[in-house]
């Protein structure tokens, strides 16, 4: 018994030099993966792989409403891609996608029943007395943690995260963003300028 009292302040002692360990390390990755995004480097091999993969969205030649829609997932899984797994926002979008296709798939394999659109209709209603219900709960929530709830919908991967683990994904995603405007805009104005030179020389009068 005594033993066990004596062990017991040195394995406390372990746990907690493991946590700051560990701790100290993920805050220190988490500055790496902001500061890769500030890189010019990082910002030109994104810029790379987002060429190739609009590129392949175009050859897909989809209508205007889905290529916009086509050319926004391209660009957020080419940033998860860009990210290597590393944060949760990341994995969130790479599954998210293959979420989307067994769900398709699954739409086209399934044979609907009388009785499975009767149920539906009965779970469609509780469904949404089910969502009333939360609504009024986060209504009464404080203020702080509405928003908090808010910010974790809107980073992928951090709906039913602690605000720790929220605020470190949040500081990432916007820096990941913030790369992500800076690469598209420079992409954009590069083939507005060579579309605009192609144009002129192209309505250039032949010189005699």
């Amino acid at each position: 018994m005594s033993s066990t009292l004596i062990s017991n302040p040195v394995t406390n002692s372990d746990r907690s030099k493991r946590k700051k360990k560990k701790k100290a390390s993920q805050s220190k990755e988490s500055k790496q993966n902001q500061t890769q995004w500030k890189s010019e480097t990082q910002q030109q091999i994104y810029s790379s792989k987002l060429i190739q993969a609009l590129n392949h969205v175009n050859g897909a030649s989809p209508s205007a409403p889905r290529r916009g829609r086509a050319v926004r997932e391209a660009a957020d899984r080419v940033l998860a891609v860009a990210a290597k797994g590393r944060t949760r926002w990341s994995r969130a979008i790479l599954t998210h996608r293959l979420k989307l296709k067994f769900r398709k798939h699954k739409k086209v394999n399934r044979v609907s029943a009388p009785s499975a659109a009767a149920a539906a209709t009965g779970s469609g209603r509780s469904k949404k007395a089910g969502f009333s219900v939360l609504r009024l709960k986060a209504k009464s929530l404080p203020a702080v943690q509405r928003k908090v709830r808010v910010l974790g919908r809107l980073v992928p991967g951090c709906r039913k995260q602690p605000f720790p683990v929220i605020l470190e994904e949040a500081t990432d995603y916007i820096a990941a963003l913030e790369m992500q405007v800076r690469a598209m805009t420079a992409l954009a104005e590069l083939l507005s300028v060579g579309g605009g030179s192609s144009s002129s020389s192209s309505a250039a009068p032949p010189t005699t």
